[in-house]
């Protein structure tokens, strides 16, 4: 049996992406449409002063194409917080306007094969690697957001290798992320047993281009070109309160 990589976890994380019913949102009276925007507002405030605190982290996108019109993305340091969030957004006036159209459960996830697939409690102390675990989400202009699985077919099972492989293929694989410092912020979410794929991976950037670059430079890395399987791809663009009254604005 190949040895398990260990992992640092923290905060849960929901990605909710949902439809906007155009048609009923429009035919609304215009006066129950600025109340809703108003009650959808105060929600994301509240949102807010838990990120402020602290005490988990929010963002909101919209998402380009068809798969979705927007995703709103919460952190939390346990599931049944994402609960309480998901089921109080359903009891907002603009969720009757909504309809699910994918959603992901992870948890943010740091692996630990630079120490030999060992996982270091010291290094919760550590205020980068707090970072990553128990982020304040940046309020960058742009997110793509994939899930995806590592191959166990045949000879291309990344979970028969051993140890010393699978450390070098991730070392490999971890210095093209690198290359991106400063242009894309990632963050790993474990989701093995919570949803369909092992791993989602959110990315977010003020240049949308660079998403493009990095998925595809590391598409040659041989831990993604033999091993990795991916889902759907979603990107999209901020929605702040400035962009939210000119999105749910009619007329």
């Amino acid at each position: 049996m190949s040895e398990a990589a260990e992992t640092l976890d923290g905060w849960y994380s929901l990605h909710d992406f949902r439809s906007l019913d155009w048609a009923g949102w429009k035919a609304l009276p215009a006066e129950e449409r600025d109340a809703t925007v108003k009650e959808f507002r105060q929600f994301l405030q509240q949102l807010d002063a838990i990120q402020s605190k602290h005490e988990g982290a929010y963002a909101l996108y919209t998402i380009t194409g068809q798969k979705a019109d927007f995703v709103l993305w919460t952190m939390r340091p346990a599931l049944e917080d994402l609960e309480e969030i998901e089921t109080a957004f359903n009891k907002l006036r603009i969720a009757d306007f909504t309809i699910p159209a994918y959603s992901y459960i992870g948890v943010n996830e740091l692996s630990n094969y630079v120490r030999g697939g060992k996982a270091d409690e010291s290094a919760y102390e550590n205020p980068r690697v707090r970072e990553r675990l128990y982020p304040t989400l940046p309020k960058s202009k742009y997110f793509c957001f994939y899930p995806m699985d590592k191959r166990r077919e045949g000879n291309d099972n990344w979970y028969m290798l051993p140890m010393e492989e699978r450390k070098e293929l991730m070392k490999s694989h971890g210095l093209i992320g690198r290359k991106y410092a400063g242009k894309v912020k990632q963050y790993i979410l474990g989701s093995t047993g919570l949803d369909d794929y092992e791993w989602g991976v959110a990315l977010l950037s003020d240049d949308a281009l660079q998403f493009k670059k990095i998925v595809y430079e590391m598409r040659f890395d041989e831990a993604s070109a033999r091993y990795g399987e991916f889902g759907p791809f979603y990107v999209g663009s901020l929605l702040d309160e400035e962009r939210l009254t000119s999105y749910l604005h009619i007329g």
